[in-house]
């Protein structure tokens, strides 16, 4: 019985509406390319813009779905859309800044059965399990504490980061209890115990943050959890 082989070319759906004046948009393609050539691996990514994506059947095909900053997306239902195939196919999944945000929205409504969960910078019904952050962390670089013996915290091989915000939306205290049993843990915190990174148990590899930590790569710096995706898409 042969065992599956490692695949050496990856495709890589980049879930967002592409503006090259947006920093996290200018530090993915080189994050990825940084990722793959230490992995030797060759990655190709394509943006879809969330307006593109209609239905499931326009991520078939990927090894991997990033849902990337940069929200209010033009077509939001293309992002949870994005979210919830690879959420259900077990297709590793990165979520970064407004992809956390609504990778928190999909599972609010299609796991946890709140169908009017909402985000505050874009709903006005419904129970906001997106909300304002307290204190706005935009362009702002902040310590997070990871949950031992998780993906993030393998992936940085410590347990405690430093990294780079812009943001102003986080989740909301009227849904951070409900994430205190489940499948999606709390795998990252602030110096307050603010929610930080999310990742889903059960699944190969399903990671959110708040923060970007793309952003490395526009300072030569690694990105752990870039390289922990690709080798998870390999895989």
């Amino acid at each position: 019985m042969e065992h599956a082989a490692t695949k050496n070319t990856l495709r890589i759906a980049l879930v967002g509406d592409f503006n090259p004046d947006v920093i996290a948009h200018q530090a993915i393609p080189l994050a990825i390319d940084d990722a793959a050539a230490v992995l030797e691996l060759t990655a190709d990514y394509d943006w879809l813009a969330t307006e593109e994506i209609q239905s499931a059947e326009d991520l078939v095909g990927y090894d991997a779905v990033w849902v990337v900053p940069a929200s209010p997306y033009k077509n939001a239902q293309g992002a949870f859309t994005a979210i919830r195939y690879a959420r259900e196919n077990g297709l590793p999944f990165l979520g970064t800044c407004g992809g956390f945000q609504h990778a928190i929205v999909e599972y609010a409504r299609n796991v946890l059965g709140w169908e009017d969960a909402g985000h505050a910078e874009t709903d006005s019904d419904g129970r906001m399990v997106i909300a304002p952050l307290a204190c706005s962390l935009v362009e702002k670089s902040d310590a997070i504490e990871l949950r031992p013996n998780t993906l993030i915290a393998r992936a940085y091989g410590r347990s405690a980061i430093e990294e780079g915000y812009h943001c102003s939306y986080g989740i909301s205290p009227l849904f951070a209890a409900e994430l205190e049993e489940g499948a999606l843990r709390v795998t990252g915190w602030d110096d307050e115990g603010e929610i930080r990174a999310v990742e889903l148990i059960a699944h190969p590899f399903f990671v959110a943050t708040l923060f970007q930590h793309e952003r490395n790569a526009l300072a030569g710096r690694p990105a752990p959890l870039v390289q922990a995706f690709l080798r998870a898409a390999a895989n």
